[in-house]
This record gives C-alpha cells, structure tokens and sequence, in this order.
C-alpha cells in the first residue's frame, strides 16, 4: 500500500474550539513532518512570522538552509482565504499549518499588530453615551414628577418665563381678534362698493331720482374708500403683532426649552454625583466619583450659559415687545378713531406717519405675469 503524503496527513490535523492543537495527535504530526523533509531540516530552523491572528494581511513562513548547504532560505505565503491551513515551502515538500489556531512554534517570534478602532466601533460608543445620557435624563424627570427628586429652581427668571408665555397666549388672542375684524371689515367694504356702483347706475337712469341716487353713491365709496385705509392699517398691525409673537417670542421660548433641557441634565447628573458622594470611598468607587464630577462640572456649565442667554434674550425681548407694540397700539387707535369719526384726512395722515402704502383697488391681486 502507497505511503501517505506529509500533505494529505497534515491537512487532517484537528484543531480544538480554542484555537490549538490537539495534543494527541502532536506526536503523529511530528512524525509525519520528518518524513517528508529532507534530512538536515529541522524544526528548530523553521521561524514563523504573521502580523496578527485575525488580520488580513499575508503572513510569511521563512526556512531556515539545510546544514551544510549553501542554499538561501525559501519562503511561502500564507494565504488567510486558506479556511484549513498554511503552507511552508520547503524543498519538494508542503507543510500545511491550520490557519486561525494558535500554532505551537518551536522558535521565532510573533508579532501582533495594534487594532484600529473601527467606525462602527464609535459609533456603538456614542450610541452609548445618549443611551446612558437619555437614561439618567428619564430619570430625573420621573423623580420630579413623582416628587421624589430636587431640582434647581431660578425664582426670577422662572418668573419671568411664565409671564412671557402668558402674554404669548394673550397676544396670539389679540392676533386672532384682529385677523377676524379684517375680514369682516372687507367684506364690508367690498359690499359698499358694489352698493355705491349700484346706486350710481340707478342715478343715471331714473332721471326722477337722480339726485338721491347720487347721493348714496358716493357716501358708498366714500365710506368704501375710508374702509380700504382702515384696512389697511389694520393689516399692518396684525403683520406687526405676527412678526412679534410667532417669530420673536417663538425664538426666545426655543431659548427657554434648551436651558430647561440643560437644567434637567445638569440635575440628573449632581443627582448622580450625590449618590456616589454617600457611597463608600474605595479603589473600585474612586474612579467613578472622579468621572462622574468631570461630567457634573461639564453640565453645570453649559447650564449656567444656557441662563445667560434666556436672560439676556427676555431683556432684549422686553425692550423690543414695549417699542413695538407702542407704535402698533397708537397706529391701530387713531385709525379706528379717524375712520368712525369720518376724518378722512386724519385717517390718511395716520397711515403717512408710520409708512404704509395702500394697494390700488384693482390691484388687490397680482397678475399671472407678476406671479412668474
């Protein structure tokens, strides 16, 4: 019967669930590596080198020459796309070694490359760290919702925050109002139009009441003509208060939400650091006390900025709400004043004094070409 090749005996050499050889089956392995070697080659002269178990990368096996031969030493590739083993090149011979197990060398060393931090890697780390922040944020809001957990409270300026959001509501009311005197007063004066167009066509054709007519058709547009000022008055008031309450206080209650969510993470963290405070003090806690303070003393100043900036916005906020709504308060009341005491002059005086242009009566629309 045919000798078995060194090839075919070293590809059947079990490997064990951590990764080695088994050991009893080393001794056969032994045996069957020095019979296919030539004599003189030993393993003692067999230096592996690879760059890491789990790497990619190619590792090289060198042999060593045969003793008294003037041969250079040969080199084969181990191959990691091999799922079984590595080859050593030798001469005529093939040396398998299972690749992914911890080989048993008989000499040279192993070097073992550092492994990069891979993106997903940090990515699970910051995943964490929202996890472990939204957590700790929860919990907080649990405790003080339940009454179990303190929290830190700025009497002034939570003060001044419920009066902001308490104007809001009530400006938004004052717009609502407003927006709804508009429209009716248009579709008044709309109607008084067509009225006064009514009459005048009647002036020219009931020759009897010509006169009364015409009367009545020009105290129409006349009253049609005032109104389109008023509204126009009107109008600018309710963009004016518009601007204030959904952009200006909008922007500044978005101020407000961020400090409050500062506020909650700097109490979920001074809670934290106050528990591991009334812990015992070991090895084991010290460092988490240690981090756990650099992480307090983070919040604690982003939230003493966040206060900065919501007081600093309410200032601003107040100083711009009492001009605006000045000049918005005087327009709206000399309007409505002039326009029922039938001061035509003074109505078109008031809408002078603070800038505002009137759209002609045709042109209430723009045309398809203007849209374009």
């Amino acid at each position: 019967m045919a000798e078995e090749s060194p090839k075919n005996s070293a590809a059947e050499i079990p490997v064990t669930s951590n990764g080695q050889l088994e050991d009893s089956h080393e001794h056969s392995f032994n045996r069957d590596l020095k019979r296919s070697l030539p004599v003189g080659l030993g393993l003692s002269e067999t230096k592996i080198t690879t760059h890491g178990l789990d790497s990619t990368k190619e590792g090289v096996v060198e042999t060593g020459p045969f003793p008294g031969s003037s041969a250079s030493p040969k080199s084969s590739v181990i191959s990691p796309s091999s799922a079984a083993a590595s080859r050593l090149a030798g001469q005529g011979c093939d040396l398998i070694i299972p690749t992914g197990a911890k080989a048993q060398q008989k000499s040279g060393p192993v070097v073992l490359a550092e492994e990069v931090k891979s993106p997903a890697m940090e990515k699970l780390e910051l995943v964490r760290k929202w996890s472990l922040n939204t957590y700790k944020c929860t919990r907080q809001i649990i405790s003080e919702k339940l009454g179990r957990g303190s929290r830190t409270v700025d009497l002034e300026l939570e003060a001044q925050i419920d009066i902001l959001r308490d104007n809001k509501k009530k400006y938004e009311n004052i717009l609502k109002l407003a927006q709804t005197l508009s429209t009716q007063l248009f579709q008044m004066v709309h109607t008084q139009r067509q009225l006064g167009d009514a009459f005048a066509d009647l002036s020219l054709k009931s020759l009897e009441l010509h006169e009364e007519f015409g009367y009545n058709a020009d105290t129409q547009k006349f009253l049609a003509k005032n109104g389109e000022t008023l509204l126009g008055a009107i109008n600018f008031f309710i963009s004016s208060v518009n601007t204030l309450v959904n952009k200006t206080i909008e922007d500044t209650l978005l101020t407000v939400k961020q400090y409050e969510s500062a506020r909650i993470e700097y109490d979920a963290y001074r809670t934290d650091l106050e528990e591991l405070n009334l812990g015992p003090r070991d090895a084991s806690t010290l460092p988490k006390i240690e981090q756990s303070q650099q992480l307090f003393q983070l919040h604690k100043e982003k939230y003493d900025k966040m206060r900065n900036d919501v007081s600093i916005k309410l200032k601003f906020l107040e100083e711009n709400k009492v001009k605006v709504l000045h000049n918005q308060l005087v327009l709206f009341h000399n309007a409505i004043a002039a326009y029922f005491a039938g001061n035509q002059k003074q109505l078109e005086q008031t809408l002078k004094q603070f800038h505002i242009k009137l759209k002609n009566p045709g042109a209430d629309a723009p045309s398809w070409l203007e849209e374009q």
